[in-house]
């Protein structure tokens, strides 16, 4: 099943928006460039948007899940 152009272009807005705003949180938790300029934008076959993060180093992903559990 292929997806129309509005479904990809909507995904893809979302997907960089999101990856956008990963990366500024990663840079703001003072990672440099090379962890958090891995973050990229994808769109599934259906549609919806992800952030693909690629490999993230362990100390990377526990301050990642701490930020996430702190609220907003």
């Amino acid at each position: 099943m292929t997806m129309d152009v509005h479904t990809y272009r909507d995904g893809r807005k979302a997907s960089t928006a999101a990856a956008e705003a990963t990366r500024q949180a990663l840079a703001a938790l003072g990672r440099p460039e090379s962890v958090w300029g891995n973050a990229r934008p994808r769109v599934i076959h259906s549609g919806k948007p992800y952030v693909h993060l690629g490999m993230v180093r362990g100390d990377v992903a526990k301050r990642m899940a701490g930020a996430m559990q702190t609220p907003a």
